[in-house]
């Protein structure tokens, strides 16, 4: 495993990072226990100052810490600036609710008192993707050090140079060494880590094939595991009353990111009344999307690698051989950097096409048309991912009739692209166990502890 930055549109290669020698690693988790002690004895407030202190500095620096990942995964530039101006709002929310989400909650007794009271479990590890290299980071970040859980984290081996800014800041907003540390490590190394007893619990955010494999050693271990994986959302569209309206939210839905979102809506499920309109102007939006350079700040970047540019061409000619129809095959221009890849919008993907339960990482769309709301709750529930959904209807009882029926971690009616700070975040099935962000992700890594008084 080699830490080091390769520009998916450029090629060209940074600084080669070593991964942690068995000494260093010994130091970072010696130096996440002794700073639990120190970080726990602390107020809320004190804490929830710093984790303040964190979201000025991402808001100061998003040009510069934009531009990092700009290199490292070729996110177009507004999106860049974005992500980070997200980061801190996280940061933020955090900060401003903590004394809130943290005090004691009394409980009902036939005598005397009692209440839950919320104090930190210990150091964490964070084993962080490549998409979204500082949001993924502040959602797990945040509220655990806002709690007193001192992080380790170990990001992926393409973001060094992110990895390295993010341990910066922690350090500038004044948390003690130890309370934040990146770690560059091996696969084998992160499987120690989480073995060590001195480490409380692990939080991936990755594809199926990583979070089976923290799971083992997680569950082998007797340590909690909180899992973001994968996701093939199902966008549904029953009626609307402005169809240009949800053919723009559908492609924006569907290219957020350049196509590389867990909760990208990749499956559009929609009602044979509006289905062959939508299916022409969606191929035609789609078309106009041709892929570029960051700077170039289009809706559509490169890939964050070759490799996985030339997984996602794989995929669709899979899926095209096994009876898939390309309403859209855009072209892939070629590149030094060889990882942009044109839109594509597929029709006609039967069941027993393996397309059919795949996850499209990349600007890839799936048309399907259904004739009733039971039949789109069908094929929307008919994936092995339970992230998120969007749904879009006149109807407010349908809406939230389907809201019910969809098996889910998250529903959005009528919208796209609306997370916010304070909105949990996190999936069912194979998209992963627990929530991120909100008043539910500050709950994954609590003792809450019962103290009963006379």
């Amino acid at each position: 495993m080699q830490y080091q930055v390769v520009n998916p549109y450029t090629g060209e290669t940074g600084e080669v990072h070593p991964t942690a020698t068995a000494e260093e690693l010994e130091q970072a988790i010696a130096g996440a226990w002794s700073a639990w002690h120190a970080i726990s004895a602390e107020s809320v407030a004190e804490r929830a100052a710093r984790i303040a202190k964190v979201a000025d500095l991402h808001e100061e620096r998003v040009d510069e810490l934009a531009a990092i990942i700009m290199r490292e995964m070729g996110k177009p530039r507004s999106q860049a600036t974005g992500e980070v101006e997200f980061a801190a709002a996280i940061y933020r929310w955090y900060a401003d609710h903590a004394e809130e989400l943290l005090a004691d909650l009394p409980l009902a007794t036939d005598d005397g008192r009692a209440v839950v009271r919320k104090s930190s479990m210990g150091p964490l590890l964070g084993i962080m993707p490549w998409n979204f290299p500082y949001y993924q980071v502040a959602r797990f970040a945040g509220p655990n050090l806002v709690v007193g859980n001192p992080i380790l984290l170990k990001h992926a081996p393409q973001c060094p140079e992110s990895a390295l800014a993010i341990e910066a800041i922690f350090a500038e907003a004044g948390f003690p060494v130890g309370a934040y540390t990146n770690v560059f490590l091996t696969n084998e190394q992160a499987a120690d880590v989480i073995a060590d007893p001195r480490v409380r619990g692990v939080s991936l955010t990755g594809s199926e094939r990583a979070g089976a494999a923290v799971a083992e050693v997680a569950g082998r271990n007797l340590k909690k595991a909180v899992l973001e994986l994968g996701g093939s959302d199902p966008f549904i569209l029953l009626s609307t009353d402005d169809l240009d309206q949800a053919v723009e939210d559908a492609v924006n839905a569907r290219l957020d990111n350049s196509g590389q979102s867990c909760n990208a809506a990749k499956r559009f499920i929609v009602h044979e009344d509006l289905y062959d309109a939508f299916a022409e102007r969606m191929t035609a939006k789609m078309a106009e999307q041709a892929p570029g350079a960051p700077e170039d700040d289009l809706l559509l970047g490169p890939l964050s690698s070759k490799a996985a540019a030339d997984r996602l061409e794989s995929q669709i000619d899979a899926a095209i051989a096994a009876g898939a129809t390309a309403l859209l095959r855009g072209a892939s221009p070629s590149g030094d950097g060889g990882a942009l890849v044109g839109p594509t919008v597929l029709a006609d993907i039967a069941p027993e096409n393996p397309a059919y339960q795949q996850e499209f990482f990349g600007p890839v769309a799936s048309l399907y048309r259904v004739s009733s709301e039971d039949e789109a709750i069908e094929v929307a529930n008919a994936t092995p991912f339970g992230l998120g959904s969007y749904v879009y209807t006149t109807d407010e009882a349908q809406a939230s009739r389907i809201a019910d029926r969809i098996d889910a971690g998250m529903v959005f009616v009528n919208a796209v692209l609306a997370d916010e700070a304070g909105l949990p975040f996190g999936g069912v099935k194979r998209s992963g166990t627990g929530r991120e962000m909100g008043v539910l992700g500050i709950e994954e890594f609590l003792n809450k502890k019962v103290v009963r008084l006379p």
